[in-house]
């Protein structure tokens, strides 16, 4: 089954007319070298734990690693798949079954060829590394290497999402000889005793655009281009991805051309852009903001009950929500944790408010008097949308049914999703974007099947309840399903499971805001990546 619907592609709003000067923060001022100077891109998300290809999960890792390594398929304009390291390849009928051929010309940054043993090694890292991606691998039965241009990838079941998979930064191949070198393994002692997490903070082993020249926690990542690469080489000598909080900020530097582009540009920014030289795509996305819920958190004081989690989705007015982060016609609403343009996300009803319906279902409960709820929260800027000022928002809303959100926000993702793997949290906001274009993996992540990420969080070890057999089941027979239509019914009805639940509640799915330099060319996204690096000149 060749999926090739087409993903939102950003209309550009060109702000021209003269450029208002700020004054040029000094520690931006961008990077001259002999071939050009650095493009400086300003970001919010620069709290990054690793740089490990086989254990990336955050926005700008992720970019990091399409720009850095690369994967053995890609996607072209209309998010459709087109080769990269594999120059060709065949499935079987069944679709269990992938045969990949690689480019012969394909090398790693240190010259030496991208050969079948990468591929293999790199693939079963990340299975066994068991990272935040390791599940997209679960379903890797065996990979055979009959050749150095040869790889075949037999699966454990049918899977019609796994070409598209496939272009995921945590896909990426690793030149094994050099990480093996330096501490890496791949076999199934890889989740206690590879020892190479701190040397890919400062060295990089890829065969992409770029290569790692440092990494600052939570300041700078900066990138120098491949002079060696074995395609079309970047057309800016470097990268540099510098840590900005607040959309105002970002904005100024982009006024004062101390930043050539701006990651984290709320929709009332943008406004403030108008006449100022900048220019600003904007249009819908697939990227979404939810809560979610922990029944089985440690010491919660209350039953989070399927109807005490259904009143909480009803007390909350997620069009205010809306209007509150991002302004009005900021995003969209969506109902199900699954992309609005991906099959089985668009058509559910929208999410009822309706906090008189709330109270009835609490009072029904025996918590007509109220109760308290912990939420602890990234405190970041994500795709626009302020997560304090959302959850300020929440608050309010819950506190007129009677639930009463003590907010504690986390300096950083790292403590949250400590907290979120450990304890659990009774009420949280967190974020998501695709990793790739296909509905498996939102089934996998926000389903709630046994040993799932969102199980885990809600805490199901202590709260079996929570658990739905029927969402693996649904994603199973799609992923066999032998007509697009029968596929994306099944699809659809994973969604009203997942919905059900009210464990996961999406807020919205906010506008995609891209803002950059008058001068700065080949700006655009894809369902693996927030930003292509290798395509953008100035």
């Amino acid at each position: 089954m060749k999926n090739e619907c087409k993903l939102f592609r950003p209309v550009r709003l060109f702000v021209c007319a003269t450029v208002i000067g700020f004054a040029a923060l000094s520690f931006m001022v961008p990077v001259a070298s002999a071939h050009g100077r650095d493009l400086v891109i300003a970001s919010d998300l620069m709290q990054i734990e690793t740089l490990d290809p086989s254990k990336i999960y955050t926005d700008t890792a992720n970019i990091y690693a399409v720009s850095v390594y690369e994967q053995l398929l890609t996607l072209d304009d209309d998010n459709r798949i087109k080769p990269l390291l594999a120059k060709s390849w065949q499935v079987n009928d069944q679709q269990s079954e992938f045969t990949f051929k690689l480019d012969g010309n394909a090398c790693f940054s240190d010259g030496s060829p991208v050969e079948s043993k990468d591929v293999k090694w790199s693939l079963e890292r990340l299975k066994n590394i068991k990272g935040q991606g390791a599940h997209l691998a679960d379903e890797i039965a065996v990979i055979e290497t009959p050749d150095a241009q040869t790889v075949i990838i037999r699966l454990t079941g049918p899977h019609s999402d796994f070409l598209q998979l496939l272009t995921a930064g945590m896909f990426s191949i690793i030149n094994s000889d050099v990480a093996i070198a330096n501490g890496a393994l791949s076999d199934e002692t890889a989740v206690k005793s590879d020892k190479a997490e701190a040397w890919f903070l400062t060295h990089s082993a890829g065969s992409g655009a770029f290569v790692l020249d440092s990494y600052s926690t939570g300041k700078a990542l900066r990138l120098t281009r491949n002079e060696n690469y074995w395609g079309t080489k970047a057309l800016v000598p470097g990268i540099v991805f510098q840590q900005v909080k607040g959309a105002k900020a970002q904005a100024e530097m982009l006024r004062s051309g101390t930043a050539d582009i701006a990651m984290q540009i709320d929709s009332r920014t943008a406004k403030t852009l108008e006449g100022s030289g900048v220019q600003v795509d904007v249009g819908p996305s697939n990227k979404f903001i939810y809560l979610a819920l922990a029944p089985g958190a440690k010491d919660i004081g209350v039953n989070l009950s399927p109807e005490v989690r259904q009143a909480i989705s009803l007390a909350i007015n997620r069009d205010a929500l809306i209007e509150l982060t991002l302004g009005l016609d900021g995003g969209r609403l969506l109902a199900a944790p699954i992309p609005l343009d991906f099959p089985g996300g668009a058509g559910h009803p929208t999410p009822e408010f309706n906090p008189a319906k709330a109270k009835e279902l609490l009072a029904a409960a025996g918590l007509a008097v109220g109760f308290k709820l912990k939420s602890i929260y990234p405190e970041l800027n994500v795709y626009g949308v302020d997560f304090s000022v959302m959850m300020k928002g929440v608050r309010e809303d819950l506190l007129k049914v009677g639930i009463e959100l003590e907010l504690l926000p986390a300096p950083s993702f790292a403590e949250w999703r400590k907290a979120a793997n450990g304890e659990h949290i009774p009420l949280t906001a967190v974020f998501f974007e695709p990793d790739y274009f296909g509905t498996s993996n939102y089934i996998n992540f926000f389903g709630l099947s046994k040993g799932s990420v969102w199980a885990n969080r809600a805490g199901a070890a202590d709260y079996p309840s929570l658990l739905n057999p029927r969402t693996a089941e649904l994603r199973r027979r799609a992923l066999a399903a032998r007509t697009t239509q029968e596929a994306n019914k099944l699809w659809f009805e994973a969604g009203q499971e997942m919905i059900a639940s009210k464990i996961i509640l999406p807020m919205m799915s906010p506008n995609l805001i891209l803002a950059y330099g008058a001068k700065i060319k080949g700006i655009r996204d894809n369902a693996s990546c927030a930003l292509l690096l290798t395509e953008i000149s100035y």
